[in-house]
């Protein structure tokens, strides 16, 4: 999952950043209006987490483009200001989730995991696919029933095949949401990560679509 952070707070924001990337997610932080509204407008992302009071342009101005552009990523807006004005300013503008500061780490990871699934259409927080369990509430993935060991990558490209269980995931959109937008990618990481979680979880249960992409199917 890629994770689209815009908080001007210079301590605040890496900080966000390290720990969603410690639960496996892909995070680009932006650190103003202007540039955060350009990514939202122009990348693929899972979700965003959105200050209101920044530099350039405000929150709820960026959130207001976002829906105007018809860019439909759920967003939960994170910040100080506990007016009930600046809440309704939020949703009015299209947000999802709100979120005060201070706030848990712990919280904020829950609330973006729900806002994804609930995004992907699964109103249930387990996902299952075969021998193969996504808890979406913890972001744990079982095989048969045990705990199955995965790298950042791993994660970020088998819960993206779990939430769109028998869909064709294209190429390109499976390495836009699994990579951060600086990142160095090979061309062949992909299929090198695929093949990885085809040792882990059997051969069967990803398929690949030639000249389009991957797709998760239950066991024939």
């Amino acid at each position: 999952m890629r994770i689209l952070l815009v908080e001007d707070d210079r301590d605040l924001g890496p900080a966000i950043a390290r720990a969603l990337r410690d639960e496996h997610f892909a995070v680009d932080l932006a650190d103003n209006g202007i540039d955060g509204g350009h990514l939202g407008e122009t990348e693929a992302f899972d979700a965003a987490v959105l200050d209101l009071g920044l530099p350039g342009k405000d929150g709820v101005s960026v959130l207001r483009a976002w829906r105007a552009a018809d860019r439909r990523l759920p967003v939960l807006v994170l910040t100080a200001r506990d007016g009930w004005s600046d809440k309704v300013s939020a949703f009015k503008a299209g947000a999802d989730d709100f979120l005060m500061k201070p706030f848990r780490v712990e919280e904020l990871v829950m609330r973006l995991r729900a806002m994804v699934r609930r995004a992907a259409g699964h109103a249930q927080p387990r996902l299952t696919c075969g021998p193969l369990a996504f808890d979406t509430q913890t972001g744990q993935f079982e095989l048969e029933g045990l705990p199955l060991k995965l790298t950042a990558f791993e994660w970020r490209v088998l819960s993206q095949l779990m939430l769109r269980k028998n869909a064709v995931i294209e190429r390109l959109d499976l390495l836009e949401r699994v990579y951060e937008g600086d990142a160095d990618v090979d061309s062949n990481s992909l299929e090198v990560i695929v093949g990885r979680l085809r040792r882990k979880i059997g051969a069967t249960l990803i398929e690949t679509v030639r000249g389009r992409g991957y797709r998760l199917a239950e066991p024939r």
